[in-house]
């Protein structure tokens, strides 16, 4: 990624809703020099409010002093200052309107603040007229402010954007770009400096402040083998660190990714808002020309005057109608308060170290009613150890170590690492250089020559296959089976813990509003049940192989075993790269750290730690953005729809309209800025 494509585009903008004109987003320095020039154009309406302040003053002297009516000669200098007042406050909007126009982008707010103010002018309700424009752009400054606000919700991400890498060469080091570096550098990361690049500490000691990726207050201590990530910032002392990714790669630029890619992807309930704007806008201009012109012909011809006098006796207060009916049609408050909510909750939820890729993401885990959790490194530790060994006779506990350590030499997954670590305890010598042909077969074991014999290690499944008998084991652990040129040499019982934090947050997940909480594995039925008992699941199945993954989740659309299942989202959390595929056919997938990049990819939302509790921080997320959405929808629906119907029948003033605009806009911004408090 490069420097200059590195931008956040948090964009809340809508048809039908011009006022949300599109602010600076992208690096600090653009978006501090933007926010200035923005707060900047509102500098004219601030002198329009003097000016029209002293034209009411002048309005009220000529008026008292016994002049003509208004705006008769003793009026016709505060006429003047109405007319300035309106240029200075509304200027930019008829300017802007006039662009949209020869756009072909005629029904926006610019328009209908525009017909309206105009439409009282000619009228003679100069007051009204200029007050339209000003409260519309206190309006619209206020609404900067919250979108300011919740752009920097996320765009404080940035934050976790190096800016250079200190890169050995030879004996002294050279400060580079971070994307000059390549894995197998080495790099120097000094007190009080990002870390620039993913990598592994190879010297020093130090504390790394992860709070910006991970949302955790309390500092990582780093020593010689850590991984640390690219992002989080060097506290106390000097760290060496061998680059393990290209900068494009790292956890800050995955991040940065996954941030911009936020902006595009809308809920549903976003693009229903955007086409009711579409639609709405010219509707209700439609709805006015009606209230304008077909009453006064109606009602026409009343008293003796006649049809036509009758016609411009009340033309003018069906137009002033009509005016009103404009003001308050401005579909503002929906337009922006509704995109605000879901990044104010996509902000609040990165700041608990929550990534969500869009608002549509946020608005299906508030319709999930299952929880679907990979086993091994999301509910449990997945640090196991060898907590029993059994050998079988005539095989000594030392062949069978060495048999099951030769067997998973070659693996990284954390069993085979407990194995290598019991192997090493036991003082049994492991030597890569004595295997001979070596062959894992996914979901069941290895098969390796060794010492010119056929050694097994694996699950009860693979030694089944393979025609070897053994004892039926019911543990409630892992337990690797070896065999040697077709006999059963023993197994051995391996254990893994679950989290700290796993049960509280099948709990939290209830308190959300999710029905089930369901677990898939690998592991055996017995180890599963056991763990699910522990935990208070709802269900497991057990000895799933990647692709039963999949059919399984399949088996769970179609309505699960007993088939009562209900109609909600489905959600998969996982953290191996062999949860990418149920991930990706899972209606949210979740992937839990930052360790793998297959996850990460196919997920929907990405959890920065391996804590599961902040899986319910996140679906508590999404009820309470949802929330906020309706209530804003319905009060600016319900209140719109009282005051155009009092606007309609005469009994609202333009005043009236001008502060219901305003102020159901306002309260419904504040309401959707509590989502970023999430």
């Amino acid at each position: 990624m490069e420097r200059q494509d590195k931008r956040i585009h948090i964009k809340v903008r809508h048809e039908g809703c011009s006022c949300c004109a599109p602010g600076g987003h992208g690096e600090r320095e653009k978006a501090e020099i933007e926010k200035k020039e923005g707060w900047t154009s509102f500098i004219p309406m601030g002198i329009g409010v003097l000016v029209f302040a002293g034209a009411l003053v002048l309005r009220r002297l000529a008026l008292s002093g016994g002049g003509e009516a208004f705006p008769g000669p003793g009026g016709y200098p505060a006429l003047g200052l109405f007319i300035i007042a309106y240029i200075l406050s509304g200027g930019e909007v008829l300017l802007q309107s006039l662009k949209n126009i020869r756009k072909g982008t005629i029904f926006d707010e610019n328009f209908l603040m525009a017909l309206a103010s105009l439409g009282a002018f000619c009228i003679g309700e100069y007051p009204e007229g200029v007050a339209v424009m000003i409260f519309y752009r206190v309006g619209e400054a206020f609404q900067e402010a919250a979108l300011a606000r919740s752009r920097s919700s996320i765009a404080g991400l940035m934050d976790i954007r190096p800016d250079y890498a200190h890169l050995k060469r030879g004996d002294g080091y050279l400060r580079v770009e971070p994307r000059e570096v390549h894995p197998g550098d080495l790099i120097l990361v000094k007190p009080g400096e990002k870390v620039p690049l993913d990598g592994v500490v190879v010297e020093g000691n130090s504390a790394l402040d992860c709070s910006a990726l991970t949302g955790e207050s309390l500092p990582r201590d780093a020593e010689k083998g850590t991984t640390v990530l690219s992002g989080s910032i060097n506290k106390t002392g000097l760290l060496t660190v061998r680059v393990t990714k290209e900068f494009g790669e790292s956890t800050a630029s995955q991040i940065l990714r996954l941030v911009e890619e936020a902006g595009s992807k809308k809920a549903p309930v976003e693009n229903f808002i955007t086409s009711f704007a579409r639609y709405y806008t010219p509707a209700v201009v439609s709805v006015a020309l009606g209230l304008a012109l077909i009453p006064p012909l109606i009602l026409g011809g009343q008293g003796e005057a006649g049809f036509m006098t009758g016609f411009a006796g009340s033309f003018p207060s069906w137009l002033h109608r009509a005016l009103i009916f404009l003001v308050v049609s401005c579909p503002c408050a929906l337009v922006i308060s509704v995109p605000l909510s879901f990044f104010g909750g996509i902000g609040g939820a990165s700041r608990r170290g929550i990534l969500v890729k869009g608002g549509n993401f946020l608005e299906a885990l508030n319709q999930a009613d299952t929880v679907v959790f990979d086993k091994t490194g999301t509910l449990t530790r997945g640090i196991f150890k060898v907590t029993k060994i059994e050998a079988a006779a005539p095989f000594s506990t030392e062949e069978l170590l060495r048999y099951a350590g030769m067997a998973e030499h070659f693996s990284n997954h954390p069993i085979a690492r407990s194995i290598q670590a019991a192997a090493a305890e036991g003082g049994v010598r492991v030597d890569q250089a004595e295997a001979g042909s070596h062959e894992e077969i996914p979901g069941r074991g290895v098969r390796l020559r060794l010492d010119g014999r056929i050694v097994l290690a694996g699950n009860a499944r693979f030694l089944d296959e393979n025609g070897i008998s053994h004892p039926a084991l019911e543990v409630p652990g892992t337990v690797v089976y070896v065999s040697c040129d077709g006999s059963y040499a023993g197994h051995l019982e391996i254990s893994d813990e679950p989290k700290a934090d796993a049960k509280s947050a099948i709990q939290g997940l209830r308190a959300a509003g999710i029905k089930q909480v369901l677990m898939f594995t690998g592991d055996n039925s017995r180890t599963a049940s056991a763990l699910a008992e522990t935990l208070g699941l709802d269900g497991f199945y057990g000895e799933l192989l990647p692709q039963d993954k999949v059919a399984q989740l399949e088996a769970l659309y179609a309505g699960g075993p007993a088939g009562d299942r209900g109609k909600g989202k489905i959600v998969f959390v996982g953290d191996g790269i062999n949860d990418a595929p149920v991930l990706a056919r899972s209606d949210i997938g979740v992937a839990m750290g930052m360790g793998q990049d297959a996850a990460i990819e196919a997920a929907d939302i990405v959890l920065m730690t391996d804590e599961p509790s902040r899986l319910a921080d996140a679906a508590a997320i999404a009820r309470k953005t949802h929330r906020i959405v309706w209530q804003n929808i319905i009060f600016a629906l319900g209140v719109k729809g009282i005051i155009l119907s009092l606007g309609a029948l005469g009994l609202a003033s333009m005043w009236v309209a001008v502060f219901a605009d305003v102020g159901v806009a306002l309260l419904a911004i504040f309401n959707a800025m509590r989502a970023q408090r999430a």
